[in-house]
């Protein structure tokens, strides 16, 4: 696996943003930047890429799809990131932006916490060209000969296209007509009290009372959101990041489990057979058998 730390850096294209904008291609990266992103890599920055016409794949995590004409893929931060594979001449825009450039912006976009963990989205005709028109636009904005247009034009285009993002995802994902923002929102809460300290093994009366709920308010909450229960969904978590550490990286079963804040690797192990459904050395022998396919 490859890590991107300070990559935004070599390819942005604001002198006070963090923030790049590709359209088709037209602007070449480095090599060495392109030896990264050819391979699985740990995103350190959110990263969307808008496919005008074409169909590509990506891999976010563990997880494989594909988009088509008119939709979206992102990634975000410490995501791995995958795409199947790297082709340059389709007709898409590549954005990326780090957490400082979003904190910059006036709104809250909930869609970038993944509360329904799906990282395509789809749009409607209308809606498709809104977008290609901001695309266009901020990447004109960006890349126009001389004088460098002001931070506060650049972060109004963002803010427009996130809010387009935002809408879409929950018209998409958000199943019940009429679910209960403050219920979506507490779901939200959950996850980032979760992804905050990911190692620290959460009780989830501690973080029910966080949000000011009741223990039976929360697996409701997290049960209608995220199907399972709050205890489930954080061994879920942890054995997704465990997964990845396997996946990406050289770790030992001892090392790994006392990264991910287990005392006692044996533990891990157990925990990690019943929830993956097969052992440590078994996952690691079915990785090896399909890296020599």
């Amino acid at each position: 696996m490859e890590e991107t730390t300070g990559l935004l850096d070599k390819i942005r294209h604001h002198d006070k943003l963090s923030i790049a904008l590709n359209e088709n291609c037209k602007i070449a990266l480095p090599e060495d930047v392109m030896r990264i992103l050819r391979k699985p890599h740990r995103l350190s920055y959110y990263y969307f890429q808008y496919l005008e016409k074409g169909s590509e794949t990506f891999k976010t995590d563990l997880k494989e799809f594909t988009i088509n004409d008119g939709e979206l893929a992102f990634g975000l931060p410490n995501q791995i990131f995958t795409k199947l594979p790297y082709d340059k001449n389709m007709q898409q825009y590549a954005l990326s932006f780090d957490e400082h450039t979003l904190t910059l912006l006036p709104g809250t976009y909930q869609f970038l916490v993944n509360p329904f963990n799906a990282n395509k989205i789809t749009f409607d005709a209308a809606a498709q060209q809104r977008i290609k028109n901001l695309l266009s636009g901020l990447f004109l904005l960006l890349h126009a000969p001389g004088k460098q247009r002001k931070a506060e034009v650049i972060l109004a285009h963002l803010h427009t296209l996130l809010t387009e993002f935002n809408t879409a995802y929950f018209e998409q994902y958000q199943s019940q007509e009429g679910i209960a923002g403050s219920k979506l929102a507490k779901y939200i809460a959950f996850k980032l009290a979760v992804e905050t300290q990911l190692t620290e093994h959460h009780d989830v009366q501690r973080i029910a009372d966080e949000l000011a709920l009741t223990s039976s308010t929360l697996y409701g909450i997290v049960k209608e959101f995220g199907g399972v229960s709050p205890k489930e969904w954080i061994t879920n978590r942890i054995m997704l990041e465990a997964q990845r550490k396997l996946q990406y990286t050289n770790i030992s079963v001892k090392e790994l489990a006392y990264e991910l804040g287990f005392n006692d690797p044996g533990y891990f192990s157990r925990l990690f057979k019943k929830s993956i459904g097969k052992s440590v050395s078994c996952y690691l022998a079915e990785l090896q058998d399909l890296s020599h396919n």
